[in-house]
């Protein structure tokens, strides 16, 4: 697994944000996979990053949030992106390239749901309609 999917999905776009706000100060290449930089952070603060590609849980960084713990914050995704740009347009290629396939999906869910309804009797209809009805009452009811 690589820094993108070790990361949450918050960090990843945090970290997609800091890197297209230009909060990656400084970096260099430190190694064959990977990369030291300082990240400016939330206020005055500055972090000091480490990432390796070829070993996502060795990347390091000093914020609040990953020091002492191996996971993949929003300053490593920054760096990484910023690094190596290609990285951040691909990701955001397969983000283009979900939400079209989930949009056919949710199209072709809804076409299903409306031939599935258009071949119901008046009377299923109506019992459907019926236990829909009941079960939304029972949802609210529930939550208040």
């Amino acid at each position: 697994m690589g820094l993108i999917e070790m990361a949450s999905g918050n960090s990843v776009w945090r970290g997609m944000d800091y890197y297209k706000n230009k909060k990656v100060i400084a970096w260099e290449k430190s190694g064959t996979d990977t990369y030291d930089g300082k990240v400016s952070g939330s206020g005055n603060s500055k972090y000091f990053v480490h990432i390796d590609k070829a070993h996502p849980r060795k990347s390091t960084c000093n914020c609040p949030f990953a020091e002492g713990r191996r996971v993949v914050c929003k300053h490593m995704i920054a760096l990484y992106f910023t690094a190596e740009p290609q990285a951040a347009k691909d990701f955001l290629k397969k983000v283009e390239q979900w939400e079209a396939e989930e949009a056919e999906r949710e199209k072709q869910h809804y076409d299903d749901l409306k031939k599935y309804v258009k071949g119901l009797s008046k009377t299923e209809l109506q019992e459907q309609l019926l236990n829909a009805l009941v079960e939304l009452e029972e949802r609210r009811n529930c939550y208040w």
